[in-house]
C-alpha cells in the first residue's frame, strides 16, 4: 500500500502562489491531485504519469497550476499561481498502481490532504 504524506497548504490572498508537496513511498506510482471544497464533491486538480512524462489539468487550472515529480526524492509537487478564492479546499495527492488516470482521476490511494485557502 502506498503511502502519501502532504504538505505546504495554508493561507494566500487572491493573485498570490503557493508549493504544494507529497511525500510518496513508491515511486512507481501514477500520481495526481485532488481538491475538496466545503459542502462539494471531491474533483481532480492534475494529473503526472510514473515517469513524469505527461501531465493533465483541469480546465479551471490550466496555465496556473504546474504538477511535477522527483521520482530520486519520491516527491510530488503542486505549483499553484494566480490563485482564485474558488482555489479555496482541501488538497489531496493521490496515487495509483494500476495505471496513470487522466481524465478520470478515479485513484485508490489518497494522502490525508492539507488546506488551501485564498482570500480576495
Amino acid at each position: 500500500q502506498v503511502r502519501l504524506v502532504e504538505s505546504g497548504g495554508g493561507s494566500v490572498q487572491a493573485g498570490g502562489s503557493l508549493r504544494l508537496s507529497c511525500a510518496v513511498s513508491d515511486a512507481h506510482y501514477c500520481t495526481g491531485w485532488l481538491r475538496q471544497a466545503e459542502g462539494k464533491e471531491r474533483e481532480g486538480v492534475a494529473a503526472i504519469s510514473n515517469t513524469g512524462g505527461r501531465t493533465d489539468y483541469v480546465d479551471a487550472v490550466k496555465g496556473r497550476f504546474t504538477i511535477s515529480r522527483d521520482n530520486v526524492k519520491k516527491m510530488l509537487f503542486l505549483q499553484m499561481n494566480s490563485l482564485k478564492p474558488e482555489d479555496t479546499a482541501v488538497y489531496y495527492c493521490a496515487a495509483e498502481a494500476t495505471g496513470c488516470r487522466f481524465e478520470s482521476y478515479d485513484y485508490g490511494s489518497f494522502g490525508q490532504g492539507t488546506q488551501v485557502t485564498v482570500s480576495s
